[in-house]
């Protein structure tokens, strides 16, 4: 179900020209700032603003591939775009739950979360995260180090500082073994705008000093609905419109044909009895899948977050996470963040990990639909048994089960007696069991000892070098 008609993307796309066009965008970096002048566009009547022209913004968006793509270290890519394809990643936070209580995320639980996710089938990417034990502008460097050392899966650093982004290239090439990052784009970036359209100067930074490799770059645009942007989502849809569309200006200038992820899914509403900026609102759930359908207008790859407000791995968090996880991949969101959020974001969990992973997997089951045809429709089948209703025992069965009917490791599916001699244990319990069981298991090694070296001297040389 489209929630929004090709006429009304062109209206909303049409109303962010005219806000690019006479309100402008204001940016906190004089070289860039003068590079859009150099390419047409206006004084926006402020020293640090500029008007950007309409054409400007068509010319940028054609030099835009259709897709972006994301690989790992196990030779495994895809492409994204507008024509298909959908990951899931893990979230960005600065604590760590423990139950119902939480605490600042150190390296330590870093590294715990990255085992998680790679024993997790369903999710393709580790996101980066604040790390409590690291001085901030470091925190993108060495969590990077830690990522890489506890998974072979697509990496997503959360970055901090411009230079925190060069050296995460730098560590990038490593991993590479001697490949191009172009060819293999084990790391893609990104950055959000400061909504309503002012880009700072760590943004800008990050998006000049990872141009030129052709790694993907995710333009975010996180505008609060009644807060940073209009309460209407239609409103709140052209601002964020606008505010990423200067971004992909900003990018195509600065590496032309460099890939862009556009991303209106980080979109917010502001709850007006909390005062909380919300993440897992049915709201939520529009404004994102209507992202993705405005990246389609553009033809371009899309993101966005399966989040929640619960403080712990609840039946709320279950809930609005299964929402808003469908809705974004049943209206062709491509990258989806968020396995083991909780908090608005402000959370990992590790047991909300192995229950998204579940998610996922029962929403990765509901996208690959109904197959119909002479082999599914079963006539031979159905006229051979008759009346006897035991298809249980025959080879049709046997050869279809495991692809129609998903198996789950977590979800409750057996009788009540047996889940009562199992200790009648609640999901969240189930989820933290599994926990225990893969972090029992032997470590494997995901870096050679010889990038384990270059990975720690540019860590420890980009530390050492951060002013006393």
């Amino acid at each position: 179900m489209a929630l929004l008609t090709p006429g009304d993307c062109e209206r909303i796309h049409r109303g962010s020209l005219e806000i690019l066009e006479s309100v402008g965008v204001r940016l906190d970096d004089a070289e860039i700032l003068a590079l859009l002048r150099r390419h047409g566009a206006r004084d926006g009547g402020a020293p640090d603003t500029v008007r950007l022209p309409r054409e400007l913004v068509a010319e940028s968006l054609a030099t835009c591939p259709r897709t972006a793509r994301v690989a790992d270290r196990r030779g495994k890519a895809i492409e994204l775009g507008p024509d298909g394809g959908t990951v899931f990643w893990t979230g960005n936070a600065l604590h760590v739950a423990e139950g119902r209580a939480r605490r600042p995320l150190l390296t330590g639980d870093l590294a715990m979360l990255t085992r998680g996710a790679e024993a997790c089938p369903e999710v393709d990417g580790m996101v980066g995260t604040s790390v409590g034990d690291v001085p901030p502008p470091a925190r993108d460097v060495v969590g990077f180090r830690v990522m890489a050392a506890h998974t072979a899966k697509h990496l997503r650093p959360c970055i901090f500082t411009p230079a925190g982004a060069r050296a995460i290239v730098e560590m990038a090439r490593v991993l590479a073994d001697g490949a191009s990052l172009r060819e293999r784009p084990l790391v893609s970036f990104g950055y959000s705008i400061v909504s309503p359209l002012h880009w700072s100067a760590t943004g800008l930074g990050v998006f000049r000093n990872t141009a030129g490799h052709g790694l993907p770059l995710m333009i975010n645009s996180e505008p609060m609905g009644g807060g940073t942007a209009p309460v209407t989502l239609a409103g709140c849809l052209v601002l964020a419109n606008a505010d990423a569309l200067s971004g992909v200006v900003i990018a195509q200038l600065l590496e032309r044909g460099r890939p862009v992820v556009f991303n209106l899914g980080f979109a917010h509403v502001l709850d007006m009895s909390t005062s909380v900026a919300l993440t897992g609102a049915p709201e939520n759930a529009l404004l994102q899948a209507a992202g993705a359908e405005l990246a389609r207008f553009h033809g371009l790859p899309s993101a966005s977050w399966m989040s929640t407000e619960a403080m712990s791995p609840d039946a709320q968090a279950a809930a609005e996470k299964t929402m808003t996880g469908l809705a974004h991949a049943t209206h062709g969101v491509n990258i989806v963040w968020g396995a083991g959020n909780l908090e608005s974001t402000m959370c990992m969990s590790a047991e909300m990990l192995v229950i998204d992973d579940e998610i996922i997997g029962s929403i990765r089951r509901f996208l690959r639909g109904i197959a119909v045809t002479d082999e599914t429709l079963a006539l031979d089948v159905i006229r051979e048994v008759g009346h006897r209703a035991d298809f249980l025992s025959t080879d049709h069965t046997l050869r279809h089960f495991r692809q129609e009917i998903r198996h789950t490791r977590l979800p409750t599916r057996g009788r009540r007696d047996a889940w009562e001699r199992q200790g009648s244990r609640a999901l969240d319990e189930r989820a933290a069991a599994r926990v225990r069981e893969i972090l029992a298991a032997p470590a494997p090694e995901y870096v050679t000892r010889e990038q384990a070296r270059e990975l720690e001297r540019i860590a420890d040389g980009f530390v050492a070098a951060l002013p006393a």
